[in-house]
C-alpha cells in the first residue's frame, strides 16, 4: 500500500465519517457475537449490502483498497478491536 493510497482512504474517511460508523457498528456485532477475529472484508460487504438493500435515500460506494485501513483505525481508536483484524505491514 502506498501514500498515494494512505492519502486517498483520509481523504474519503473524511467526507464519508459514516463508512467508519458502519464499519465500528457491524465489527462491534462480530464481536458480540463471540468472534475473536474477523474479517475487515467480509465487514465491508455487510455496508455494501446494507447501503444498496436495506436503506432508502443516497447510496454510497464503498472502496474495495480501504479495509484494511479501517481495520488499523478501528484497532487504533478502540482498545476491545486491538487484536481483532489480522493485518499485513503496509507496504511502500
Amino acid at each position: 500500500m502506498t501514500k498515494a493510497l494512505e492519502d486517498k482512504f483520509q481523504t474519503y474517511d473524511e467526507i464519508n465519517p459514516h463508512v467508519y460508523q458502519l464499519f465500528h457498528r457491524f465489527a462491534k456485532e462480530a464481536l458480540d457475537r463471540g468472534y475473536n477475529t474477523y474479517s475487515a472484508k467480509a465487514i465491508f460487504e455487510r455496508i455494501r449490502w446494507y447501503a444498496d438493500i436495506e436503506t432508502d435515500g443516497d447510496r454510497f460506494k464503498v472502496n474495495n483498497n480501504y479495509p484494511a485501513y479501517y481495520a488499523r483505525k478501528l484497532m487504533k481508536d478502540c482498545k476491545e478491536f486491538s487484536s481483532f483484524f489480522r493485518v499485513r505491514e503496509l507496504q511502500e
